[in-house]
C-alpha cells in the first residue's frame, strides 16, 4: 500500500511538472505570436490590432529578429495613428536596433519633426548615439531637415557634437549639402545656437573652408559673417 502511494504521488508530481513546462511554452508561444502580430500592425499602421494585441496583454515593447520595436518601425513607416497609441502605453523611445536606431534618432534623421515633439515630455536620452556617432541633429542638418533641425535646437541636445567621420552638424550640412535656400536655412539655425564657426573636420579643415571649396557662395558668406575662417 505504502509503494502504490508513493508511486502515486510520484506519477502525480511527474505530471503537474509536464503540465507546467506545457503551460509556460504555451504562454511563451503565445508571447511570440502576440510580439509578431504587434511589430507587424505598428509597421503598416494598423491601429485597432495594435489596440487588440494590447487589450489580450501584449507589450508595446517587443523587438523583431534586428532588434527594431513597434515603435521604431511606426517612425520608419511614418504611421503617426500607431505611434501615438504606442507612445501612450509606454514604448520606449530610446530602445536601440543593432544599426544604433532609436525611435528618437530616427525621428531625426527622417525629419519627423512632430514625433520628436510628442517624444520629448518622455525623456529622450540625449547621450546615444547612431551607426554614424552622431545625434538626431546631425542627420536632420544631413538632409536639411529645417523645421526639425529647429526643434531640435530648442531641446538640450549637444550642437557641436562630432561623429566618428569628424563632422559636426554645421559640417556635415555644408559637407553633404547642395548650398541651396534650405541648406542655408540650417546653417544660420545652427549658428544662431552657437555652434562653432570654425570646429574643423579630422583634416583640419574648417566649414568655411568646405563652403568655398564646394562654391557654396551663400553658405561661404554667411559663415564668414559669424567669424569663419
Amino acid at each position: 500500500m505504502r509503494q502504490f502511494k508513493a508511486l502515486f504521488s510520484a506519477l502525480t508530481i511527474m505530471v503537474s511538472i509536464v503540465f507546467a513546462i506545457a503551460m509556460s511554452a504555451h504562454a511563451q508561444t503565445e508571447r511570440q505570436r502576440q510580439a509578431t502580430v504587434m511589430l507587424e500592425a505598428a509597421e503598416r499602421g494598423d491601429v485597432s490590432t495594435i489596440n487588440r494585441v494590447i487589450i489580450g496583454g501584449g507589450s508595446v515593447n517587443v523587438f523583431d529578429e534586428v532588434k527594431r520595436s513597434p515603435l521604431l518601425l511606426a517612425v520608419l513607416n511614418n504611421r503617426m495613428d500607431a505611434f501615438k497609441v504606442l507612445l501612450a502605453e509606454g514604448a520606449d523611445i530610446n530602445a536601440q536596433a543593432l544599426d544604433s536606431d532609436s525611435p528618437w534618432l530616427l525621428a531625426g534623421a527622417l525629419g519627423r519633426t512632430e514625433m520628436l515633439r510628442l517624444m520629448l515630455p518622455r525623456g529622450p536620452d540625449y547621450s546615444l548615439r547612431n551607426r554614424y556617432g552622431g545625434n538626431a541633429l546631425i542627420p536632420a542638418c544631413h538632409h536639411a531637415h529645417v523645421d526639425t533641425v529647429r526643434f531640435l535646437l530648442t531641446t538640450p541636445i549637444a550642437v557641436d557634437h562630432v561623429n566618428n567621420l569628424g563632422w559636426t552638424c554645421l559640417l556635415e550640412a555644408v559637407i553633404l549639402g547642395d548650398g541651396s535656400a534650405r541648406y542655408q536655412e540650417v546653417v544660420r539655425l545652427v549658428l544662431d545656437a552657437g555652434a562653432n564657426p570654425n570646429l574643423p573636420d579630422h583634416k583640419g579643415m574648417t566649414p568655411l573652408m568646405h563652403a568655398k571649396s564646394r562654391g557654396q557662395t551663400d553658405i561661404a558668406k554667411i559663415i564668414a559673417g559669424r567669424g569663419g575662417k
